[in-house]
């Protein structure tokens, strides 16, 4: 085996392979075969596949205080299956998460388009609240609710849902701690992970949205489809414990976890009832 054909040599940077044979730095003859098919080579990469035209339109909004994982779940989901995804702020400064990563926006609420196959709403208690008291986010989520073929929300997104008006009449969840103000604003809690009512997919907690996201995924292709992102996620979960429902936890955690939660658990009761009376509920 020459030197060129080496170990060594076919590890070489492919990148600076490349440019080396375009600028004619090197002719193809001083290279070994190995080593000249590694610089021809396109180099891998991690990014999926540009979605068609006619792939389905997912519109989700984003703000301030959003729980990172109740938005990064079903966008991996949806990634995955080959989506044409927005992700709508009130305007398009950069919005900080609960992890403190932040997540800009690609529309505001006058360029997202007028209607998508899927809108959703991800939780995160305080942003939350900001937008259940927001006029504007309030008037754009009814009319991407009113527009879309899908109305959907993670976490207690669905309480901006229903804060617009979008629940009422529907069978809905929420995060555990606050899905008891659902009937504040006319809708109907149903303690289940995920709930469907005609168009309305609404999640429980967090991780709920990733079982969401490939329920949805197979309605808007094909089984197949929602088995193959769930193969490419791994997702098997098996939690190192059982605490993840209030039922699991007991009632000592539930109580210590309540306690921490109580200020904005109340300012979320709070928005909540205000809605209702601007609903007349």
């Amino acid at each position: 085996m020459s030197v060129v054909d080496s170990p060594v040599m076919v590890e070489v940077n492919r990148r600076l392979l490349g440019k080396m044979l375009a600028g004619g730095m090197l002719g193809g003859s001083l290279l070994g075969p190995s080593a000249l098919a590694l610089a021809q080579e396109p180099k891998p990469t991690h990014v999926h596949p540009k979605p068609p035209a006619n792939a389905p339109t997912i519109s989700i909004l984003v703000y301030s205080g959003m729980v990172l994982l109740d938005l990064a779940g079903p966008l991996s989901v949806f990634t995955i299956m080959g989506s044409l995804i927005q992700l709508i702020g009130k305007n398009l400064q950069p919005v900080t998460t609960d992890c403190g990563i932040s997540v800009s926006p690609t529309h505001d609420l006058t360029t997202a388009r007028k209607a998508a196959d899927v809108f959703l709403i991800p939780g995160g208690t305080i942003g939350t609240i900001e937008c259940m008291n927001d006029p504007a986010i309030l008037d754009f989520v009814r009319a991407q609710g009113d527009a879309a073929k899908y109305v959907t929300s993670v976490c207690t997104g669905s309480l901006v849902l229903a804060a617009a008006g979008l629940l009422r009449g529907y069978r809905a969840t929420s995060l555990w701690a606050v899905a008891d103000l659902l009937p504040l604003m006319g809708a109907q809690h149903v303690d289940e992970r995920v709930v469907v009512d005609r168009n309305r997919i609404t999640a429980g907690g967090v991780t709920a949205g990733i079982d969401f996201g490939l329920m949805l995924a197979a309605k808007l292709t094909d089984e197949r489809t929602a088995k193959r992102v769930q193969l490419t996620l791994e997702y098997a979960p098996q939690p190192p414990f059982h605490a993840g429902t209030p039922q699991d936890a007991g009632p000592e955690l539930l109580a210590y976890t309540r306690g921490r939660r109580k200020g904005m658990d109340a300012a979320a009761a709070n928005a909540a009832r205000v809605a209702g009376k601007r609903l007349r509920v």
